[in-house]
C-alpha cells in the first residue's frame, strides 16, 4: 500500500481548478464550481494546519517543562549524592573528593572535630535531640569559616573542615575560633547547656592525599580528648 498523502483532496482541488482556468471556453457557474471546491479545501487546509501548530506548540512547551524539570532533578541528585541529609554539610565521599582535588595543586590544612560526650547527650536525651545539637554545632561552624571553607559530616558526630591554601598556624587560629564559637552559649533547647568539641589540624603540602591529611588530623583530635576535651591539637609533624 502507498503512503497516504495528507493533502490528497487539496491537490485534487487545485488540479481541478488549473484545468478549469486553462479552459477558455467554460461557462460562469463552472468557473465558480470549481472556484467553491478550491475556498473549501484551502479552509479546511488553514483549519488542520493551524490545529497542527497549537498542538505542536503544546508539545513544544511540555518538553520544555519536562527538560527543565529533568535539569532540575539531575541537580538534586548530584546535591544529594554529595552532601549530609540532615546539616547539609558535605558528606564524607565529597569530602575526600574535594580534599583530593585540592592536594593536587596546592597544601592544604584540615580540621577534624568531634562532639565531647555526644553519647551521653543521645542517652539523656534521645537521637532527635541528638541530631539537634549536630545541626546547631555545623551552624555554628558557618558562621566562622571564611569562604572558601568546606565543612563536612564524615560520620555521626565527627566533621572536618578542609582549608585549601592555608598554612597551620592560621588553620589552628581558625580552630580555636571554632571552639570558642561552639562552647561560648547553651545550645537551644531540648539540651539547653553547653556543648563543647575537640579539635585535631594538620598541614599536608601539594601532592598528599586525603588519607595522610585526615589520620594526622585524626591522631591530633585524639589527643585532644586525652588532654581532657574542648581543646585544639595540632600534628606536630606538621610543624
Amino acid at each position: 500500500m502507498g503512503e497516504h498523502d495528507l493533502f490528497e483532496a487539496e491537490e485534487s482541488a487545485l488540479r481541478a481548478a488549473a484545468d478549469t482556468h486553462a479552459l477558455d471556453s467554460l461557462d460562469a457557474r463552472s468557473y465558480r464550481d470549481a472556484l467553491g471546491t478550491l475556498i473549501t479545501q484551502f479552509r479546511r487546509l488553514v483549519r488542520e494546519t493551524r490545529r497542527v501548530i497549537v498542538h505542536s506548540d503544546r508539545q513544544e512547551r511540555e518538553l520544555n517543562i519536562l527538560n527543565a524539570r529533568l535539569t532540575q532533578l539531575a541537580a538534586e541528585l548530584d546535591y544529594k549524592a554529595r552532601h549530609d541529609a540532615l546539616t547539609g554539610a558535605f558528606n564524607r565521599r565529597a569530602v575526600i573528593e574535594l580534599t583530593e582535588a585540592h592536594l593536587r595543586d596546592d597544601g592544604i590544612a584540615l580540621i577534624v572535630l568531634d562532639i565531647d560526650h555526644f553519647k551521653r547527650i543521645n542517652d539523656e536525651h534521645g537521637h532527635p535531640v541528638g541530631d539537634a545539637v549536630i545541626v546547631e554545632l555545623v551552624e555554628r561552624l558557618r558562621t566562622i569559616a571564611p569562604e572558601p571553607v568546606e565543612i563536612g559530616r564524615v560520620g555521626g558526630e565527627e566533621f572536618t573542615v578542609v582549608l585549601p591554601r592555608m598554612d597551620l598556624q592560621t588553620a589552628v587560629a581558625l580552630a580555636e575560633r571554632m571552639r570558642a564559637q561552639v562552647a561560648a552559649s547553651p545550645f537551644d533547647t531540648p539540651v539547653g547547656r553547653i556543648v563543647t568539641a575537640s579539635f585535631g589540624v594538620s598541614f599536608t603540602p601539594s601532592g598528599g592525599t586525603f588519607t595522610e591529611a585526615y589520620c594526622s588530623a585524626d591522631a591530633a583530635l585524639y589527643e585532644a580528648k586525652r588532654r581532657g576535651r574542648n581543646s585544639v591539637v595540632f600534628d606536630v609533624g606538621a610543624s
